[in-house]
């Protein structure tokens, strides 16, 4: 969006799972020297708080990404996250994977290039034709998922991660079945395991689906013992190396996110 007028940074290594990273001091560094620091929410980065504390800029302009839209309740509230405190109260209730609803993405965009306008005045009308330029691919995007997804014989997502796709379930009709919660290193009872096994033969899906940077072996365990294939569903969060070399973007990724899910769900 801010094209060659905006020297971005992301704090997250490639091939990190994004819910149990922790910034370093050299982050602290790097966003006190910044213009801009764009986060998601609380939900997602518990640490933005105590993070900000120690950047200790004036200058810094500070965007929550996903402030005041309609996020979801945890489908499978967990006590707490590894490395957090148990009592913080949105880390146990709120879904932070709100980018997997292409509108509410939208949204995101229009704040992000506002942000860069106040920023950089004598730009704004650059950054606000990025910004209508890449809403047009998220409407587009969006609409492709609702043609798709339309007509499936099965609509229910089997997945043996965790509960990243409520979003985009909801969005499109669907229904998230998840091996975990939001917590993708929490340990699956040997009762939720039952769970699914059951789920999967009582709706007869054909694919259990698993993520990129989580271990497939519980996906696969699932797969085999229902008698299903495995799928790659990307929650779009990070990209590991070789994608960021070949600048994979996240378009690219839920455009194979939909031919996993139209495949897997076998859609007209």
């Amino acid at each position: 969006m801010g094209g060659e007028r905006v020297k971005t940074e992301l704090l997250l290594p490639p091939g990190t799972e994004p819910h149990t990273w922790e910034p370093k001091p050299s982050d602290v560094a790097k966003i006190s020297q910044a213009d801009i620091f764009i986060y998601l929410g609380r939900p997602m980065e518990l640490w933005v708080d105590d993070l900000l504390k120690s950047a200790k800029s004036d200058r810094l302009q500070v965007v929550e990404a996903s402030q005041g839209l309609p996020l979801l309740e945890a489908d499978n509230p967990e006590p707490g996250r590894a490395g957090h405190s148990r009592s913080h109260p949105l880390s146990r209730k709120l879904d932070p994977h709100v980018w997997l609803d292409f509108s509410l993405d939208q949204k995101i965009v229009n704040k992000i290039a506002a942000a860069f306008s106040a920023k950089d005045p004598a730009n704004a009308s650059f950054y606000m034709a990025n910004a209508e330029a890449f809403k047009s691919k998220l409407d587009a995007l969006d609409r492709r998922y609702q043609q798709s997804l339309a007509k499936c014989r099965y609509r229910q997502i089997v997945h043996g991660g965790h509960s990243a796709f409520a979003y985009l379930a909801k969005r499109y009709g669907l229904q998230q079945i998840a091996l975990y919660g939001l917590n993708p290193n929490a340990e699956p009872t040997p009762k939720k395991l039952a769970e699914l096994i059951q789920a999967t033969q009582k709706h007869r899906v054909k694919v259990i689906y698993f993520e990129e940077f989580i271990n497939p072996k519980l996906a696969q365990v699932l797969a085999k013992e229902g008698g299903t294939a495995t799928l790659v569903l990307n929650p779009g969060a990070n990209l590991t190396r070789e994608q960021m070399k070949r600048k994979v973007t996240f378009l690219e990724l839920m455009e194979k996110n939909l031919q996993s899910l139209c495949k897997g769900l076998e859609c007209e």
